[in-house]
């Protein structure tokens, strides 16, 4: 596939030396995933206000039990094929609860490792989600919390949908070119220690298992994915993951050729968390790469 491959972290050499040795977890672990039920009726996810950290949901789920493998022992994942990825990636930001901060510092460090992960010559930002897994924390900074259920952030609607919402004067052009919607996930604490994220192999779903849910915003009305449950899915996740790593992963991609075009995902409960673990505490950023 076309694009350029990232170094992958299998093992505690690649590390810079100035960091701690990786934790180094099983082959497999298995791990309940919370899946959509296919009711007949389009889900809604609503956001009530801006800083309002409340949200409603409708929908049926069950969680289901699924092997989990160390994606740090796999050499054959890519954001064409398996849809997603884990790098070394030192960022200069200090206090990613500043706004300024990470809009002046964080964006133009994930615009650049975007391109140079997909080859994009073209890459537009255009948000990023701060998460706790601490209640007083996400109340005091007006945070999300972990996604604990199966999902994928863009469908074959809203894809296209958001360059047009975007780039208006430009959208009609730059939609009969490919285009993609790939998100970097980090942790803004020194390593992830509960809810790690965990990863949908894209060549493990099918069409079928995607649901289309209504995402409602105060100024604008989206479509993501639910995800039902499928016994083929290839999950993987990145045990311990330090913040000089970050998974890059791709949501969306308007080629119909074969590659990764949606990569469901959601957090989950590692069984193998120690029992005073600090909570999570991660940030995912948003990109559209124009190729």
């Amino acid at each position: 596939m076309p694009g350029h491959r990232a170094r992958l972290l299998t093992a505690p050499s690649e590390v810079m030396m100035s960091q701690p040795t990786p934790f180094v977890a099983e082959t497999m672990i298995t791990a309940g995933f919370t899946y959509a039920l296919n009711t007949g009726v389009k889900p809604v996810n609503e956001t009530f206000a801006e800083g309002d950290i409340r949200r409603h949901r409708t929908g049926a789920f069950e969680t289901h039990p699924m092997p989990v493998r160390n994606g740090r022992l796999a050499h054959d994942l890519g954001l064409d094929s398996s849809g997603f990825l884990c790098v070394d990636h030192h960022t200069r930001v200090s206090d990613f609860l500043d706004p300024v901060e990470v809009r002046e510092i964080y964006h133009e460090e994930m615009r650049q490792l975007v391109a140079e992960q997909s080859g994009a010559p073209r890459v537009v930002l255009f948000d990023h989600t701060v998460r706790s897994g601490d209640g007083a924390e996400r109340e005091a900074h007006k945070l999300r919390e972990p996604v604990l259920s199966v999902h994928n952030d863009y469908t074959e609607w809203s894809g296209p949908q958001r360059v047009r919402e975007l780039l208006p004067d430009e959208a009609e052009t730059l939609l009969r070119r490919r285009f993609a919607i790939i998100q970097v996930w980090r942790s803004i604490a020194p390593r992830v220690e509960s809810n790690p994220l965990g990863m949908i192999d894209a060549r493990s779903v099918a069409p079928g298992d995607l649901i289309a849910a209504e995402r409602r915003y105060p100024n604008r009305v989206g479509e993501t994915y639910q995800v039902s449950f499928n016994p083929a899915h290839a999950w993987s996740y990145f045990p311990q993951l330090r913040r000089e790593e970050a998974i890059v992963f791709k949501v969306y991609d308007s080629a119909r050729d074969g590659r990764a075009r949606f990569t469901p995902h959601s957090a989950f409960v590692d069984p193998t968390t120690p029992a005073h673990a600090a909570p999570r505490q991660s940030i995912e950023a948003r990109m559209i790469a124009f190729f």
